[in-house]
């Protein structure tokens, strides 16, 4: 049995996006984070929300707000950015959202590699960031390529292990084109997001053979037992390696947790999480003029898409594309979002008295 995807559903909702993203900011600023932090977090969300990445949408945000009320995240941290070097920089996030942090520091590492020519950031004392796409759109809207890399709670067993140990931990990578669209990839090192099987086992769904294993060790399709249990590699020992690859970068590397300690987002709600990140930008006229990279850009994606297509294909996609037409589709429509995330939206805004901007 396959996941469900948000087109499968009949119970989905459309919902303005800017009015969507005007609540979750007013929501966010009831919880303690100045008017700017709280427009660019409420952003990361429902942008995640509008490409159809619904793991990591709008749905968190009664974690994020809970983490706030417990202090496991503080709402107006003391974020301080050090240099290293010229284009390095180090970032310590003073346990803030990473909602907040990581777009700061991908800010930093844009503005150093427009002066240098590259850019590097390391960040520790973080949080769980949402979806990385929304911080190498960042890079793109400025003319750079951009990697991405971050630490994340337990999830992914060792290759040869019997429990979880590193992240799930996404990497990204982003480069501009001739059509403001935007080459992108925002992949975890599992062959699933965990929030999706965080989200299937709330709502009972099944989740598909070959995604997880239960506490024990046996493959699943249930998604509660999957959840605590371990998400299985993309790539097998491959994936596994690359899970291990990101502890080193974005824990060893920046100071931050690593090797175990990040702390789980939804339930060590006692402590901060301790999430590193790596941010890295160069600018796209590096070595040829901007129009001349736009060009070799497009010829690329002209050459890709013009080979045969396999049986049943009716299209080739660029990384990032199927993302950039949902989002296109659900700014006409509305952000599609399913009953239990709205329930969960809504009892957040009565708790702080805020009224549903989207009754009749």
């Amino acid at each position: 049995m396959e996941p469900f995807t948000l087109d499968q559903r009949m119970d989905v909702e459309f919902f303005d996006f800017e009015r969507l993203k005007a609540l979750v900011a007013e929501l966010f600023e009831l919880s303690g984070l100045d008017s700017p932090d709280a427009a660019v977090a409420a952003s990361v969300l429902v942008e995640a929300d509008l490409t159809g990445v619904w793991s990591h949408g709008v749905a968190r945000v009664p974690m994020y707000r809970e983490r706030l009320r417990r202090g496991a995240a503080k709402a107006r941290p003391n974020i301080e950015i050090a240099h290293v070097t010229p284009c390095v920089a180090r970032v310590d996030g003073d346990d803030g959202l990473g909602l907040v942090v990581a777009p700061r520091a991908m800010a930093k590492a844009i503005d150093l590699a427009l002066a240098n020519g590259i850019g590097l950031v390391g960040v520790r004392r973080s949080g769980h960031f949402g979806a990385s796409a929304y911080y190498l759109r960042q890079a793109t809207a400025r003319g750079c390529i951009a990697l991405s890399f971050t630490t994340a709670s337990p999830a992914i067993a060792p290759w040869g292990a019997a429990r979880p140990f590193f992240g799930t931990s996404p990497f990204g990578f982003s480069a501009p084109t001739t059509d403001d669209r935007t080459f992108l990839i925002d992949m975890a090192m599992s062959k699933v997001a965990r929030g999706k099987l965080k989200f299937a086992a709330q709502r009972g769904d099944a989740i598909a053979e070959g995604y997880a294993v239960d506490a024990q060790g046996t493959p699943t399709t249930d998604g509660k037992d999957a959840f605590y249990g371990a998400m299985l590699p993309f790539g097998e020992h491959k994936g596994a390696a690359l899970s291990w690859m990101m502890d080193v970068l974005a824990g060893v590397f920046t100071g931050a947790a690593f090797g175990g300690e990040a702390g789980n987002p939804f339930e060590d709600l006692e402590r901060p999480q301790g999430t590193g990140h790596v941010f890295i930008a160069m600018p796209c006229n590096l070595f040829m003029p901007t129009e001349e990279f736009a060009q070799r850009m497009a010829e690329l994606d002209r050459r890709v898409k013009s080979l045969p297509m396999a049986p049943g294909v009716e299209r080739i996609f660029a990384p990032g594309e199927p993302e950039a037409a949902r989002a296109e589709a659900n700014r006409k429509r509305g952000v599609p979002l399913t009953w239990d995330v709205v329930a969960n939206l809504q009892a957040e805004a009565n708790r702080s008295n805020v009224a549903w901007p989207f009754d009749a």
